[in-house]
């Protein structure tokens, strides 16, 4: 009788094939769940919140230079300015010097390009600047009174949060009388004597005025060095006489 030979099935063959499968469909998970994570991240960088760094020293002591924060821009789309918020905005036009970007390699370029996107970097914060919120919208700002204090609709301001030069009590070495017109805002920095904002700018074309859609949005946290992690406060407060006495409907806006 002639045998005939019948092929066998490579031993362990079926378990290899499913491992592979199982690792193709591991890593393609893996991909899914990297792009819906990155697409949330540049949607939430867009329309929620976004990260910047301090590149200067002009809101001191609120905030430090290389401080990172959180922007809410919800912030004036959705929810209205209010006086004394700290918000970040755009150049009016003039009002930073030309920057120049430092070379770096094209690695560097791609890493920061991709942390930029999904609110991890702030290479833009050098385009952009931080200051509080004074006047809102037909506020009539001065400065400064026989106490060297601001007034806001007349009403002067006790701010404790702004900087002075040792013995100076006055809280501008500026003089103005404004009132801010539609559609803008007039902004300070909290460190009064070494901040170049409305007062200083008022030779440019918005005279001095920042208009409101400029603003990216309200800075809500100091999130590094984690030694400063804190809420920025609008002192509400302080501006609450002012806001009873703004023109227009009782109470004002903001």
């Amino acid at each position: 009788m002639t045998e005939t030979s019948v092929p066998t099935r490579p031993r362990g063959g079926r378990r290899g094939g499913r491992r592979s499968r199982s690792a193709a469909l591991f890593f393609r998970d893996i991909v899914i769940i990297f792009v819906v994570a990155l697409l949330a991240s540049v949607l939430i960088k867009t329309f929620l919140v976004r990260s910047f760094y301090i590149p200067s020293g002009s809101m001191e002591n609120t905030l430090q230079i290389n401080d990172r924060i959180l922007v809410n821009e919800l912030e004036p789309n959705v929810i209205p300015i209010a006086r004394g918020d700290v918000v970040v905005f755009k150049d009016p036009g003039g009002w930073l010097p030309p920057h120049v970007d430092a070379p770096t390699t094209p690695v560097v370029t791609a890493v920061n390009w991709m942390l930029d996107a999904v609110g991890l970097a702030a290479t833009d914060s050098n385009d952009h600047l931080i200051k509080r919120v004074i006047g809102l919208p037909g506020d009539h700002v001065t400065c400064c009174n026989a106490l060297g204090q601001m007034t806001v609709n007349d009403v002067p301001l006790s701010e404790p949060y702004i900087t002075l030069p040792d013995g100076v009590t006055k809280v501008s070495e500026v003089d103005f009388d404004v009132t801010v017109p539609a559609g803008s805002l007039w902004v300070m920095g909290d460190n009064r004597y070494n901040s170049a904002d409305s007062r200083y700018n008022q030779d440019k074309p918005g005279g001095g005025f920042v208009p409101i859609s400029d603003v990216v949005g309200r800075a809500l946290w100091i999130t590094w060095p984690s030694s400063r992690w804190t809420f920025l406060d609008n002192y509400s407060a302080v501006f609450r006489a002012a806001k009873d006495a703004a023109p227009g409907p009782p109470g004002g806006s903001g």
